[in-house]
Formats: C-alpha cells, structure tokens, sequence
C-alpha cells in the first residue's frame, strides 16, 4: 500500500499541520492581540444578547406564525422584558436584599458559635495534629484582615462594574437587531459561495444552531424548575433566607454537575448553624431536587441533543475553569459542545467524500 494512502500518515501529517499553525499563532501573537482587544470590548453585548435571542426567539417566532408581523412580535417580547424586569425589582430583589442583609448581621454571632463549638471540641480532644489546629485558628484569628482584603476587592471590582453596565446598556440594541434581522445572517453568508459549499455551511450553522438553543433554553429552564423546588423546599424545613438561597441554587445550577453542589454549602452550613436538623433536611432537598432534576427534568427537556459524558463535562468544566476562572466554568460546555459539533461534521464530510474506497473510518 502507498504511504500516502496510510491512516496512520495521513494522521500524522494533520497533527504537524495543526501543532505548526498552532505554533506560527503564538509567533504572531502580537498582531492578533488589538483583535482579541476589539472582541472583549464587544463581548458583553454580543453574548448578553445571544443568550436573551435563544430565549425569546421562539416566542417570536410563535407569534409570527399567529399572523402577528415581526416586529411587533419583537415589541411584544420587550415589553413583557420590561414588564418581568418591573416586576423583579419591585418583588424579587427587595426580600433578596433584606435576607442578605440579616445574614450578614447574623455572620459575627455565627463565627462566635463556631469559636465555642470548636474549643469545646478543642478540650475534648487528647491529640489535634498541629497543622489542623494551626490552620483553623489562623482563620479565626485573621478573619477581620480577610473581610478587609473582601472589602478593598469589592472597592476595585467596582471600576470593572461601572463599565460591565455600560455595556448591558448596549444589549437591547444588539437584541433587537437579532431578533429582527438575525434570520437573514445565514443567507447572507452563503450567498457568496457555490451551491454545494453553501448546503454545506447552512447545514453546519443549522448544527451548531440546534445544539447552542438546545443547551440555552433547556439549562435555563431546568434551572428555573431547580429553584422552586429549592425555594418550596427551604420554606418547608423553615431555612432562613430561602428566597435568597434558592435565588442562588438557580444560578449556580447555570453551570452543569458541579454548579448545583456548590450552591449548597453556604445553605446546609447556615441550616447547622440554625439548627443541626434544619442543616440535614436542608442537604436532604438538595439531594432530591438535583435527583429529580437530573432524571426526569433534564432528560425530558433538554433530550440527547448535547450528548456529552457525565465524566467529559466534569473534566471540561475543571480545565476551563484553570485556564479562564468562572467565566471559562459558565462558558465550558457550550464551547466544547459547538466545537464537537463542528469536528463532527467535518469528519463526517471527510468520511462522505474522501474516503478512500473500503476503508470504513479514519481511526
């Protein structure tokens, strides 16, 4: 068999491609570096706006099909935005707002609960490891030079802020404009291509238009079926600040796994603070709740679309979040799920026309 023809050369030689253009890219990083610039100064916006597009999307298209013109679709979406934003406001975040305040008024007797239980605890004990009861008491006795260093972080994050605001100022605009011209994006594109390569591109963002509305729409529904389960849950056991806890299991549950665990620390530790029953009927709910979630919600509304491994979200999830903090955690699976889309489609195009004849894969 002629070499070229070869698997295993025909791999190797798209590995060298890919490592020697990955290479070149670092070369000239300098000269992509104004466009990375560019594209984060316009990224709030743009994503800001997409995430609200897969949203209201289908609402307009539904109107539309009703015989209702589509911008006055469009104009009906956002007034019940505007309405939905009122209503927030006025009944949401004020009882938010009250219930954090009380928790943080309640955090010094909170700390000095933990001081007593942990010296009680300290006496009764022949042996503690020296690094444990080091590091514990470093803690306590540190705690007003780390809420000084949470409050000098708060005065910094404040500069970011105004201009994070600024920029969902421009939301709206970039909303109205996908929502009333977005259809025509596709089309425009491929017009400047020849019809097979055109078929070709309208199915591929077809793909990854199915695949990020999939994961949008369902994550934020599932999310919102999470929080009332959470919220009539706590009020049940009697957790204080329920509304503000389950606000927050909400969003936690954005990001996939790992998120929803880790919205229930601060409620379970806070139900033993109040009361050690209280504390396990809480970490009871949650454990419920994400059971539910994860085999009758999920399944049901979200469906096979994504289908990604337990196991390769998690791991996707820890590797963004390395590499790019929270916001590579909150954007993790939705990247990798377009870019396995993406892979995929072209393998399948390869395997379609330039296969050789009889061989079956590439690997």
């Amino acid at each position: 068999m002629n070499l070229t023809k070869r698997k295993s050369f025909r791999f190797l030689i798209y590995a060298i491609l890919i490592f020697a253009l990955l290479y070149l890219i670092n070369l000239t990083a300098f000269i992509f570096k104004p466009v990375g610039l560019l594209i984060a100064s316009i990224a709030v916006p743009i994503i800001g706006a997409g995430l609200l597009f897969y949203v209201t999307n289908p609402l307009v298209n539904l109107l539309e099909r009703h015989k209702i013109k589509r911008i006055y679709g469009i104009l009906i979406v956002f007034l019940l935005i505007i309405c939905l934003g009122f209503f927030s406001v006025y009944f949401i975040i004020p009882p938010i707002q009250e219930q954090f305040t009380r928790l943080v008024e309640s955090t010094p007797q909170m700390i000095e609960s933990f001081e007593g239980v942990w010296s009680i605890w300290q006496n009764r004990q022949e042996y503690i490891p020296a690094s444990v009861e080091d590091s514990i008491q470093n803690v306590i006795n540190n705690f007003d030079a780390y809420a000084e260093q949470i409050v000098g972080s708060l005065f910094s994050f404040i500069g970011s802020f105004v201009s994070f605001v600024f920029a969902l100022v421009l939301i709206p605009f970039f909303l109205f404009f996908m929502l009333k011209d977005g259809h025509k994006f596709v089309p425009f594109i491929t017009g400047f291509l020849s019809e097979a390569k055109a078929n070709n591109l309208s199915k591929l963002l077809k793909e990854i238009n199915d695949v990020l509305a999939s994961f949008i729409q369902g994550q934020l529904l599932v999310s919102l079926c999470v929080g009332i389960m959470l919220l009539i849950g706590y009020w049940i056991v009697g957790l204080n600040y329920a509304l503000m806890f389950a606000v927050f299991g909400l969003f936690m549950n954005l990001i996939p796994f790992i998120g929803p665990w880790l919205s229930a620390i601060p409620a379970v530790v806070v139900g033993f603070f109040q009361e050690p029953m209280i504390g396990v009927w809480t970490a009871v709910i949650m454990i419920v709740a994400q059971q539910i979630e994860s085999n009758l919600i999920s399944p049901n509304i979200m469906g096979k679309v994504l289908k990604l491994h337990p196991l390769t979200v998690i791991t996707v999830i820890l590797a963004a979040g390395s590499i790019a903090g929270f916001l590579g955690v909150l954007f993790a699976v939705p990247t990798y799920a377009v870019a396995k889309t993406v892979v995929t489609h072209f393998y399948n195009l390869y395997t379609e026309h330039h296969r050789p004849a009889g061989e079956k894969n590439l690997f």
